[in-house]
């Protein structure tokens, strides 16, 4: 099953300190192809959500599941494009750019399981300057000779090409809300309704590249 290439509104969830982290990427959420409005101008994007944990930093959410670590996500337009927000990520991550070739076609799933080192910082909201968001602001490779724990969260990934309703529905809100507007959960609701506009801005594809993630 590939997937080639906020706030939830609480008020009492506490952010994540400002840091350099050990992480595991464990989850992705294909939202789908979603209109959205940058810079006053509508864009039509196919976009994906990738999560990670932060095995080292624990907390107990929940009594009876004892610690468990912290998590945070980040969304992306899902292109390889050499400018695109997902493709420099994927550069930081794995130490080196990607050849035209690779580039043509990458299967994001493979960043599952793999670790990293995540930096997040703290900013302010462009609505409202008095409420500040932990942000990822880079990703890098594990340093040599630095161990990631074993991953504790289990592995999440949401994909139209094998929908999972339970899985949806254990989402929160917004993002459930987001995944009903796109082409794809329409689809799948309504097959009559598959059309796809000639202006999206995505790269997909089932074929797998062996790169070294």
């Amino acid at each position: 099953m590939a997937i080639n290439a906020t706030s939830n509104g609480s008020t009492s969830r506490e952010l994540i300190p400002a840091s350099n982290y050990i992480a595991r990427c464990y989850k992705m959420i294909q939202i789908g192809t979603v209109q959205e409005i940058i810079l006053g101008e509508k864009k039509i994007l196919n976009k994906v959500r990738i999560g990670w944990e932060l095995p080292t930093e624990l907390k107990v959410f929940n009594e009876e599941k004892g610690e468990q670590p912290l998590v945070i996500d980040k969304e992306f337009t899902l292109s390889m494009h050499e400018k695109s927000g997902l493709r420099a990520m994927l550069k930081s991550w794995r130490g080196k750019d990607f050849t035209e070739e690779e580039a043509k076609c990458f299967d994001i799933t493979k960043l599952i399981g793999v670790p990293c080192m995540l930096n997040i910082i703290h900013k302010p909201s462009k609505k409202d300057a008095t409420k500040i968001y932990e942000e990822i602001a880079g990703i890098t490779p594990m340093p040599k000779g630095m161990i990631c724990p074993t991953q504790m969260n289990p592995t999440f990934v949401l994909s139209y090409d094998d929908f999972n309703t339970d899985q949806f529905n254990s989402l929160p809100e917004f993002i459930k809300s987001k995944m009903m507007t796109s082409l794809e959960y329409v689809a799948i609701m309504n097959p009559s309704h598959t059309e796809m506009p000639s202006d999206v801005e995505e790269h997909t594809s089932n074929q797998v590249n062996d790169l070294p993630f």
